[in-house]
């Protein structure tokens, strides 16, 4: 009785000490729950109304658009996409608390699975009970150096990618109740938590190959293990067979992971093992987007890269050769597994810290049994063996306090964008992408030049990103730079004509601007190439309601006329009529349309009306006097004439028809300023920009005092400067 007795109160305090080291990971991110939402987390969770309704449950196993509202970025998992659901229902709405609280207790369920993974991995190559103490002391230390190092938080506080927390966690499990209940194989319950980890993200696809590994290592077999290991994985094989092809006829042809080339991300991935690695042991420069880019070359890093993997894949070809060392080559051979999804299918970015969460379950272990195995043989050579016990223990103990520092202070990073970006600029000062990410919290909080200052600097890193364009163009916005506000977001079209965003930022931008009729067709443009983004349905709708009025459509007929869109300007003109038949100006586009159809008549009727309406209205008068001329006998057109029609022409869009008629004023009166300032404008129009300064520059030579002219140069060269070349 009393040998029971001891035996049931050692595994009394063992279940503490696991109980007592999960408390100890609970304090350490006790100052994470109320983390914001950060990066993917905006397109996954805030901006994702799928997310806000339990009444979605089902269609996220039935439709992966819910999974976020840009095309590009969606792909099939739909307990992901459950779980946030769930989130946002406890805490009816987007409190960071609840997204944070659900991710954390998988997270300490998935330590607990690793606990009694490696006691049972480690109980089949010394199952003595001699041995059970330091084989549960072991499996702790490594649970506890996992729970508490600052890598590992790099996922957990980032509440997307909650989905290598749930694949992780799941192959675990699986690994878990296969190794330590072995009735239940034949009934393939282990394969339920497997399955859940692959509908969570795509890496828990290498489970068989580590059951495999695992069966191949630990199971007693004396013949034929290699079969026999084979056969052990060929259920947990045919499950991730079928669930990948579900996966993949699931996931929406939109979905584009990658734009990199894939000879170039491949060559990479092993210099990025080769710093994961580094990082388990000084995680100094963890942050949440790096600055590193793929290899074109192979080159040195590339070269140490491969070196380094074939060096790990040799050790652990060595541990395996020995029974009390093939944890060392399990873990090995788990950490080299475990990256094959993120090395081979093409990412966009070539690291992430995240991507070290699954490996590093495996890369602890051999870790910390090799330390094991080291203080033990140690321990035979010394005679104090107790004092040396103590010192060691405090010396783990110590650094284990300085990991878990470290992880407290990576969760203060991670508090607020603009403390998680400003330390990505410190540690990536090459990477654009964060360099806009950190301007734009500067211009949140009304710091323009600093956001300026730091979104020009990303210019010279990614000079062609249709996102910092668009940032570009918001904060001209704010600065009340109408012309380069403009003249971004345009530009955010041209690099990214299917993506919403462009048109959505610039269509609220118009909209604030007082431009409804453009605002409105940038929106619908949104719209329509995105339908899952409620913000610009939104805005769309109060627009749409704001511009049923006469000033709307008045507006919307001029620039369709500035289009050439000439019989557009006349129904949206006659809108106008509808709403109030007395509107000058709208029988005034209807006759300059007609007029640039050159349906004089039907031009002289209307401006006729727009002057009975407003006898003082002077832009009718001119068109009028204009259009008469038309159609009176013919005789010599005067200069005046001649730099009349070339306004006309200009306005209507007839940009080379203008500077012809510009020329022809200038035969009249060769040091007519305005004539070449028409044509500096007719060819700002056709954005030929050398020649519009060449104009420019000579009316301004005419006509010093001519601002008109100094506005068009000063305009023509700001564009020619930032055109790409």
């Amino acid at each position: 009785m009393a040998e029971n007795s001891g035996s049931t109160l050692s595994r009394l305090t063992h279940r503490l000490l696991l109980v007592a080291l999960l408390a100890v990971v609970t304090a350490t991110y006790a100052n994470h729950f109320h983390n914001g939402f950060h990066f993917d987390d905006a397109h996954a969770v805030v901006d994702n109304p799928s997310v806000r309704s339990l009444t979605n449950l089902p269609r996220f196993f039935s439709d992966a658009t819910t999974f976020s509202v840009l095309p590009a970025n969606r792909t099939y998992r739909p307990f992901v996409s459950a779980s946030l659901a769930l989130d946002y229902a406890l805490g009816r709405g987007y409190v960071p608390f609840w997204f944070h609280f659900s991710t954390f207790i998988v997270f300490l369920l998935q330590l607990t699975g690793m606990y009694l993974f490696y006691v049972a991995v480690l109980r089949r190559i010394r199952p003595a009970a001699e041995y059970e103490t330091g084989n549960r002391i072991a499996s702790l230390l490594a649970v506890a150096w996992y729970g508490l190092h600052p890598a590992i938080a790099e996922t957990v506080n980032y509440i997307i990618q909650r989905g290598d927390v749930f694949s992780t966690a799941g192959v675990v499990a699986a690994l878990a109740l296969y190794a330590r209940f072995p009735r239940i194989r034949r009934r393939g319950l282990y394969l339920l938590p497997f399955a859940i980890g692959l509908l969570s993200k795509p890496p828990a696809v290498v489970f068989p190959f580590l059951l495999w590994l695992y069966v191949a290592f630990f199971e007693p077999a004396r013949e034929r293990r290699l079969y026999r290991s084979f056969l052990a994985a060929l259920p947990s094989l045919a499950v991730c067979i079928v669930l990948l092809i579900f996966e993949s006829l699931m996931t929406p042809k939109s979905y584009a992971p990658s734009i990199l080339s894939a000879a170039d991300y491949r060559m990479t991935q092993p210099f990025v093992l080769l710093r994961y690695f580094g990082s388990l042991f000084l995680p100094l420069h963890l942050n949440v987007d790096t600055d590193l880019t793929a290899f074109h070359t192979f080159n040195a890093a590339a070269q140490a890269g491969f070196l380094f993997v074939i060096a790990i894949f040799i050790a652990g070809w060595l541990a395996a050769r020995k029974e009390s060392t093939r944890p060392i080559a399990f873990g090995l051979f788990w950490f080299l597994i475990t990256s094959v999804p993120t090395s081979f299918y093409v990412l966009s970015e070539v690291e992430n810290d995240h991507r070290m969460y699954f490996p590093f379950v495996g890369l602890v272990f051999a870790v910390v049994w090799s330390l094991w195995l080291a203080f033990e043989s140690q321990l035979q050579r010394m005679s104090q063996l107790q004092a040396t016990r103590h010192v060691a223990f405090a010396g783990v103990l110590v650094l284990l306090a300085a990991y878990a520092f470290g992880t407290y202070q990576r969760n203060r990073v991670w508090r607020t964008d603009e403390s998680l970006w400003k330390d990505d600029v410190a540690k990536s000062p090459h990477n654009g992408r964060g360099l806009m990410n950190y301007g734009l919290t500067q211009m949140a909080k009304g710091a323009y030049p600093e956001a300026l200052d730091s979104f020009q600097r990303a210019l010279l890193y990614t000079p062609d990103y249709s996102t910092l364009e668009i940032n570009l163009g918001v904060l001209y916005g704010v600065m009340f730079q109408a012309k380069e506000a403009a003249q971004h977001f345009q530009r955010a079209i041209q690099l990214a004509p299917g993506s919403d965003e462009s048109h959505y930022f610039y269509g609220r931008w118009l909209y604030q601007s007082g431009d409804l009729p453009s605002a409105v067709r940038e929106l619908e443009t949104a719209t329509r190439l995105n339908p899952s983004r409620q913000a610009a349905q939104s805005l769309l709708t109060v627009a749409q309601a704001t511009g049923n009025t006469v000033n709307y459509w008045v507006d919307a007929s001029l620039y369709q006329y500035r289009s050439g869109n000439y019989a557009a300007c006349i129904a949206d003109a006659q809108k106008a009529l509808d709403i109030q038949p007395n509107t000058a100006p709208a029988y005034n586009n209807i006759g300059a349309a007609y007029a640039a159809l050159q349906q004089w008549d039907l031009a002289i009727q209307n401006e006729r009306e727009a002057l009975r309406i407003d006898p003082s209205f002077a832009v009718a008068k001119n068109n009028l006097e204009a259009y008469t001329r038309q159609v009176a006998p013919s005789s010599p057109k005067t200069a005046e004439d001649w730099l009349n029609l070339s306004l006309h022409d200009n306005q209507a869009g007839l940009f080379q028809k203008s500077i012809q008629d510009a020329r022809e004023a200038l035969k009249l009166r060769p040091d007519y300023a305005e004539a070449y300032n028409n044509i500096a404008a007719g060819y700002e129009g056709l954005h030929d920009w050398d020649r519009a300064i060449e104009a420019a520059q000579k009316a301004v030579s005419l006509k010093p005092d001519f601002q008109l002219a100094k506005n068009n140069l000063a305009w023509a060269q700001q564009q020619r400067s930032v055109q790409p070349r």
